[in-house]
């Protein structure tokens, strides 16, 4: 590993600053700056219009920490996983998930996770780091490739669904997601873009404070606060009680509506309790939810809950007009759903 600065650490003005003192112009830094966001480039050679003087001085003082997609394995379905090697080795998986009419990318942002939810093999790894901004930047830029490559269309969603808890690398994440809206990043939209928490109330409170533009999901898996404990342990600190006065800040402050990621397991959550126990969560603001299919990760505690109990969830939570979708997973052949990032790795 390299002890130059990464040069993506800098800002446009810091890039310009920089050739001023090297004696060169300004606008040399403006040109770099586009090199690295809006093209990409993953390397200074890459820097065509740039002298060779240039390129060997800015190769002398910095480095580009760019991914590189280590291994690439595509679904029957479609789908797409990476296997993203960063700079120093540690490896997160990114996901590309295609439909007839978007194609989305799911992507990390953290090595391991920060947080303990039972039922997700990533949570097994434990945190080892946060992801810098451009290492996000870069797993979208990747997938969008990939997208014109084998769907031949530009990425048109992007959820942080993949390896990590996003509000525990808030600044980070945050950051990512400048450059990705940026005109002189990707100029995606903000309203093509969600943020999936397991529920951080801090936080939450804090994005809603920064009006971001974004959407938000929440991973909840359960109403009742013994269950969700159970199964996603770190709910002891940051109870359903926070959880929702945190929520209702949130759409107060950005009358966005908030999407509820739900599995529903086998003898776990699958009672008419718990449907009438979400109805009542459901209630303060506008919200949807998508039931998702269960993916298993190999030891059995979790199985998927029958198709009786799913149709029970969708029936009550109708009559109560509450937007419900069910998802069905993709991707599953190759440990790309749901839950199973970093399964086998």
């Amino acid at each position: 590993m390299s002890d130059k600065k990464d040069i993506r650490a800098l800002t446009k003005d810091q890039l310009r600053d920089f050739f001023e003192k090297e004696g060169d112009k300004a606008f040399r830094g403006n040109q770099v700056y586009e090199w690295l966001w809006s093209k990409s480039a993953h390397t200074f050679a890459d820097m065509t219009n740039l002298s060779k003087e240039t390129r060997t001085m800015l190769e002398d003082n910095f480095v580009i920490n760019h991914i590189k997609v280590d291994d690439m394995q595509k679904s029957s379905d479609g789908t797409i996983k990476n296997a993203v090697k960063l700079h120093d080795g540690l490896i997160v998986e990114s996901v590309l998930i295609p439909t007839k009419s978007r194609t989305t990318a799911c992507v990390s942002s953290q090595v391991g996770c920060s947080l303990d939810c039972s039922f997700c093999a990533t949570s097994r790894l434990k945190r080892m780091r946060n992801l810098n901004p451009d290492e996000i930047y870069d797993q979208v830029v990747a997938i969008d490739n990939e997208s014109r490559l084998y769907h031949n269309r530009p990425l048109s969603n992007i959820v942080f669904m993949g390896m990590g808890e996003p509000l525990m690398n808030y600044n980070n994440v945050l950051k990512a997601i400048d450059k990705i809206t940026s005109p002189e990043g990707l100029g995606m939209s903000p309203k093509r873009i969600v943020v999936s928490t397991s529920g951080v109330p801090k936080m939450i409170k804090k994005m809603a404070d920064e009006e971001v533009k974004f959407k938000l999901a929440v991973s909840l898996h359960s109403a009742i606060d013994e269950i969700r404990t159970s199964i996603m342990p770190f709910n002891a600190t940051f109870p359903l009680k926070d959880l929702r006065e945190a929520l209702e800040y949130w759409y107060a402050k950005t009358k966005n509506r908030i999407t509820y990621e739900y599995i529903v397991w086998k003898g776990i959550n699958d009672k008419k309790k718990d449907v009438e126990a979400l109805i009542e969560f459901c209630k303060f603001a506008p919200s949807k939810v998508n039931l998702i299919e269960y993916n298993p990760i190999d030891d059995g505690m979790f199985q998927q809950a029958h198709d009786e109990a799913i149709d029970m969830y969708v029936n009550m939570l109708e009559k109560n007009n509450i937007t419900v979708t069910v998802r069905r997973s993709r991707g599953k052949d190759i440990d790309a759903a749901c839950g199973q990032l970093a399964n086998k790795s």
